[in-house]
């Protein structure tokens, strides 16, 4: 026999607030990361004095180095502090 499980209750509004919020966060989070990854990137692998209207071919292979290496770090970043965090 299945022991006797309650069904779910919707969430209160206080939760469903709290839920808002973490969503809204986590969007801020990864707005931000977007825009320095594309800051970073950009200044790096870009030439100021723009020559053509296309990417060179110099220019793509450092943006994807760039960006590959960018989420290689933060996925680490991520995984360290999030192996330091006290259970809760």
């Amino acid at each position: 026999m299945a022991p006797n499980i309650p069904p779910p209750t919707a969430p209160s509004d206080f939760e469903r607030e709290q839920m808002i919020g973490m969503m809204e966060k986590e969007m801020e989070y990864r707005v931000d990361m977007f825009n320095k990854l594309t800051h970073t990137c950009f200044n790096k692998c870009i030439e100021h004095k723009y020559k053509e209207s296309e990417l060179n071919m110099g220019e793509n292979s450092c943006i994807d180095r760039c960006v590959s290496k960018y989420w290689q770090v933060t996925n680490l970043v991520g995984q360290l502090l999030g192996n330091s965090r006290p259970p809760m």
